[in-house]
C-alpha cells in the first residue's frame, strides 16, 4: 500500500470550511438502529446557499490568449495571469482571486463587489458568471462523525458487494478519484495513493488529505477495501484510490472548491480511471461543464443522484450527461428503490445498493450508513473492473421506468 504523504494543496485567497449543512448527497451514521429504519436516516440537500459576493467565471474559449502547454503547473500558472490581467483591467485587486481553473474549464474563482461584478459580467471575454455556493454533507451525531464506528473482528462482504456481483482483487492500473471529504491515510483496509492526492483546503486542519468526517472514507471502502483478514471488502478490492479532498471535516465546501478537485482530476488522471462525486446540490452550469471536459479524456466519472426524493435533472453534477458519465440511484437489499433516492431517465443510468451498507470508517474502524453516496461507489468499482453489465430492475422506480441494478 502506498501511505506515503506527498503533500500537494490548492492556492485559492480564500476557502470555504463552513458547518452549515445545505446541500447534502449523502448518508446518515447508523449505530444501533434497526435496519427497516435506515430509510428515514438519511440526509436530505436542500438549496445552496450563495456564498455572498463570491462568484465563478468563466471565460469565452476565443477570448483566451494562451496556448496550454498539457501540464497542470503551466495551465493553472497561464490561467491565472489571464485572470488578473482581466481584474486589472477593472482595478480589481488581485488578492480577491481564489481558484483558476487552467484544464477543465477556462475561468476562476473571484471576490467581487456589486459593481464590480456588473462590470465584469459584459466583458467580451466573460462567458457566464455564476455564484459560488455552499456545498456540504451533514452527519448524524457530532461534527466530524467520528463517533459510531466499530472495528473489526474478521473480514465481511457486505451485502451491496455480493448484489453487484461479488469482489474481484483488483490487479490493473488505473485509479480510483474520491472527491469527498478526504481519505483516511493509514486504514489498515485501504490502499491510498496520496502521489496524486489534493486538497482545496489551505490553513487549518483540513490542509492535507486525511478524511476527518468519514465520508470519503467508507465510500473509497466500498469501490477497494483490501481482501485480506479484516474489516470489509470492496468491489474491486485493493485498488488503489486517491483522496481528492473538496469537503472539510464538517463535509462542507464549496462549489469553486469542488471544481477545483475537477480541475485536478482531469489533469492528472488518466483514461480507465474512475472519479467518484457523491456530493451534488442545486444546478450550476460551471461544475457540469467541468465535470463533462474531464469526463472527455476517458476518465470514468459516477455521479450520486442525489437524497432529495426528486428528478436528478434538478441537480449538479448529477444531471450531466456524457459517454464516460454514470449517474446512480440507491435501492435496499430487497432491490427496492430507496425512498430518499432521486430519479430520472436521463440522467439516471443504473440503481446501485444505498441503504444499510457497512464500509471503512475513522481510526481505522467500520460503519453502516446509507444514501445515495453509498451506491455511487458501488458502481464506481465495477465501472474500475471494466464494461458494466446488469442484473435485474429496481422495484417501485418512481419515475415508472425501473433504473437497471449495475453488476459486474
Amino acid at each position: 500500500m502506498l501511505k506515503k504523504f506527498y503533500k500537494f494543496i490548492a492556492k485559492p485567497a480564500f476557502a470555504f470550511g463552513l458547518a452549515v449543512a445545505v446541500i447534502t448527497v449523502s448518508c446518515q451514521e447508523n449505530q444501533e438502529v434497526a435496519k427497516m429504519d435506515l430509510e428515514d436516516q438519511f440526509i436530505r440537500y436542500q438549496n445552496g446557499d450563495v456564498i455572498p459576493g463570491s462568484f465563478i467565471v468563466v471565460l469565452n474559449p476565443d477570448g483566451i490568449t494562451f496556448r496550454k502547454d498539457g501540464s497542470y503547473e503551466g495551465n493553472q500558472a497561464a490561467l491565472r495571469t489571464v485572470a488578473n490581467s482581466l481584474l486589472a483591467k477593472y482595478r480589481i485587486s488581485e488578492d480577491r482571486l481564489g481558484y483558476v481553473y487552467g484544464t477543465v474549464l477556462d475561468g476562476f474563482s473571484v471576490k467581487l463587489s456589486s459593481a464590480e461584478f456588473d462590470a465584469l459580467k459584459n466583458d467580451p471575454a466573460v462567458k457566464f458568471i455564476e455564484n459560488d455556493r455552499i456545498i456540504s454533507i451533514a452527519q448524524g451525531n457530532r461534527p466530524g462523525g467520528g463517533g459510531g464506528g466499530s472495528g473489526s473482528t474478521g473480514q465481511e462482504t457486505p451485502w451491496g458487494i455480493t448484489r453487484v456481483g461479488g469482489f474481484v482483487n483488483y490487479t490493473g492500473n488505473n485509479l480510483a478519484w474520491v472527491l469527498d471529504t478526504g481519505i483516511e491515510l493509514t486504514h489498515p483496509d485501504l490502499n491510498v495513493s496520496t502521489s496524486d492526492g489534493f486538497t482545496a483546503f489551505t490553513t487549518g486542519r483540513d490542509a492535507n488529505f486525511n478524511d476527518l468526517n468519514g465520508h470519503g472514507t467508507h465510500v473509497a471502502g466500498t469501490i477497494a477495501a483490501i481482501n485480506n483478514n479484516i474489516g470489509v471488502v470492496g468491489v474491486a478490492a485493493g485498488a488503489p484510490v486517491v483522496p481528492v479532498k473538496v469537503l472539510d471535516a464538517r463535509g462542507s465546501g464549496s462549489y469553486s472548491g469542488v471544481i477545483a478537485g475537477v480541475n485536478w482530476v482531469g489533469s492528472k488522471g488518466k483514461s480507465g480511471d474512475v472519479a467518484n462525486m457523491s456530493l451534488g446540490g442545486p444546478v450550476s452550469q460551471a461544475l457540469d461543464d467541468a465535470v463533462l471536459a474531464a469526463s472527455n479524456k476517458g476518465i470514468k466519472f459516477v455521479l450520486a443522484a442525489g437524497n432529495s426524493s426528486t428528478n436528478a435533472n434538478n441537480s449538479s453534477p448529477a444531471r450531466v450527461n456524457g459517454e464516460n458519465i454514470w449517474t446512480i440511484s440507491a435501492m435496499n437489499s430487497s432491490d427496492v428503490f430507496a425512498s430518499f433516492s432521486n430519479f430520472g431517465n436521463p440522467p439516471v443510468d443504473y440503481c446501485a445498493p444505498g441503504v444499510a451498507i457497512r464500509s471503512t470508517w475513522l481510526s481505522g474502524g467500520y460503519n453502516s450508513i446509507s444514501g445515495t453516496s453509498m451506491a455511487a461507489p458501488h458502481a464506481a468499482g465495477v465501472l474500475l473492473l471494466g464494461n458494466a453489465k446488469t442484473s435485474g430492475f429496481v422495484l417501485n422506480d418512481p419515475d415508472g421506468n425501473p433504473d437497471p441494478i449495475i453488476s459486474r
